[in-house]
């Protein structure tokens, strides 16, 4: 470990507090925005394909924002940029807020995205390089409660802020947040010296080239039925054809590259970054489906809707708060097979969710997960960075974020994919059973009734929906279930760890 690495640090605490509001104020606004967008709809009179990209807009500019982290860290100094891009994240909030026209709130979306990317990456590297070795596990604990936050209590803040005050204040309190942290990070956070790298530019253009196309081609292909559009096969084929020429380039290159090889080396940051991906596809397509499920089947207000999911949150914060003290102790594999299975079990009593329960099962199956997905992240981060030298701590942060975004962003096209699907297939099957043609309606004269009349026939028609749906639903928690388990297996492809006589610290070896 550097020497800067291991030096004692001044004002630890408030430099946490500091970088932890920033990141949280970051998170929120991936999914706080969410449930404001029917309001957003109205006031800006827009239509439900334009709507969509006040999502699409921020998560593409992120997307193509984050790898460029390492490199402004490099140039300019972690300080520097940090500060740069709360005050951007600030102002575009506000510019959200003030927009009067879809294109005005797409293009403060697109600044929002643009300088809200880095901030997630570079509080897990100043996280992990302000904390001693026996620390870090508590670190990673705080950072991921931080970011998980925004999937959680996103809606539930959104939806309170959108019906008791209006939309633009999903906004206009990142202005606050933005203020105190600027103010932490400021005073508190002690520069690094920049190294003054050379930009790769071939390297960027083409890694953000296909990063852009892959999260428009993600987010806009169910809306597009995917391959029957021009538009989804023109994203998909550039999105593939930039990225080859960025991995030959890469492998190629002689001299610095935009991506550092030598992070490629590192057995266990590898493994991280691959079970980064499946921890955010799992989450986040899971957080995806529920909202959709509980207001559109279930019928729960928005405000409810977030009371119902929030104990994932609290399952989140106490699984955090006891993990961040056992990876000094046990081995992080077992702490996250835990994990997995508890988030698989989860996910297997979602599949005996019904239209006819109350919401026992739902609070009860989030808490659960939320506690597997809090034995799962905290001993990844700790372990994917634990043999990674400090010095490439800030080209793995972002790596290790994206390939956490990358992993959200195809679960969710898949989850909405097969629900469209399932739900469609479950709607003809049960449509051949009730049916005008069925004789055995003759017992249930209700039903039989129904099919007789138009209006009959119309109401039959949309319950016959509601239970597709339904069963569209409980085939997607499913397959997430599935994954889950599959996944555990592969826990044993991280490197066992190595902890010291006295059981205060935890080293894995190079």
């Amino acid at each position: 470990m550097s020497r800067a690495a291991s030096a004692p640090v001044q004002h630890r605490g408030m430099i946490t507090v500091a970088i932890m509001l920033a990141t949280i104020m970051q998170a929120l606004d991936t999914t706080i925005a969410n449930v404001a967008l029917p309001h957003m709809q109205g006031s800006l009179q827009a239509s439900q394909d334009q709507i969509t990209w006040v999502l699409t807009s921020y998560i593409v500019a992120a997307a193509i924002a984050l790898p460029l982290t390492g490199w402004l860290c490099g140039q300019f100094g972690r300080r520097k940029v940090f500060l740069v891009s709360v005050v951007g994240f600030t102002i575009a909030s506000a510019l959200c807020g003030l927009a009067a026209s879809m294109p005005q709130i797409v293009a403060a979306r697109l600044l929002q995205g643009i300088f809200g990317a880095a901030l997630v990456p570079l509080s897990q590297a100043v996280l992990l390089d302000i904390n001693p070795p026996e620390k870090v596990g508590q670190a990673m604990a705080i950072w991921g409660a931080g970011i998980m936050v925004g999937p959680i209590l996103g809606p539930l803040l959104g939806g309170w802020l959108t019906d008791n005050f209006d939309w633009r204040w999903v906004f206009f309190i990142n202005l606050p947040v933005g203020i105190v942290a600027w103010w932490g990070i400021a005073r508190f956070l002690p520069e690094n010296r920049p190294k003054g790298e050379k930009l790769d530019v071939f390297g960027f253009v083409t890694l953000s080239l296909s990063i852009g196309m892959l999260q428009l081609f993600l987010d806009r292909g169910e809306q597009l039925d995917w391959f029957d559009s021009w538009e989804i096969r023109l994203e998909a084929a550039t999105a593939l054809v930039a990225f080859c020429f960025f991995a030959v380039h890469t492998w190629t290159v002689q001299g610095v590259s935009f991506f550092d090889r030598r992070l490629l080396k590192d057995r266990n940051f590898v493994t991280g970054l691959f079970f980064a991906f499946v921890v955010g596809m799992i989450l986040y397509a899971t957080m995806a489906l529920l909202p959709n499920f509980l207001q559109g089947l279930m019928g729960y207000p928005v405000v409810y809707t977030g009371e119902v999911t929030a104990p994932r949150g609290i399952g989140t914060m106490i699984a955090m708060i006891i993990v961040g003290r056992l990876v000094q102790r046990f081995d992080v594999r077992a702490i996250m097979a835990v994990g997995f299975g508890l988030t698989a079990f989860s996910l297997w009593q979602m599949t005996r969710l019904t239209l006819q329960m109350d919401s026992t099962l739902i609070v009860l199956s989030g808490f659960i997960q939320g506690l597997g997905i809090g034995f799962t992240f905290v001993p990844l981060s700790t372990a994917a960075f634990a043999t990674l030298a400090p010095e490439l701590r800030n080209q793995g942060t972002p790596v290790f974020s994206l390939l956490r975004n990358i992993g959200s962003s195809v679960g969710i096209s898949i989850v909405q994919s097969m629900l469209t699907q399932g739900s469609g297939r479950a709607h003809a099957q049960i449509a051949a059973t009730v049916g005008p043609g069925n004789h055995a309606l003759a017992s249930f004269p209700a039903l039989d009734s129904a099919t007789n009349s138009m209006a009959g026939l119309a109401m039959l028609n949309s319950e016959v929906t509601r239970q597709g749906a339904m069963i569209g639903y409980l085939d997607d928690f499913a397959v997430m279930m599935i994954i889950t388990l599959v996944t555990i297996p592969l826990l044993l492809l991280i490197r066992s760890p190595k902890r010291k006589a006295s059981g205060s610290a935890v080293e894995l070896p190079h």
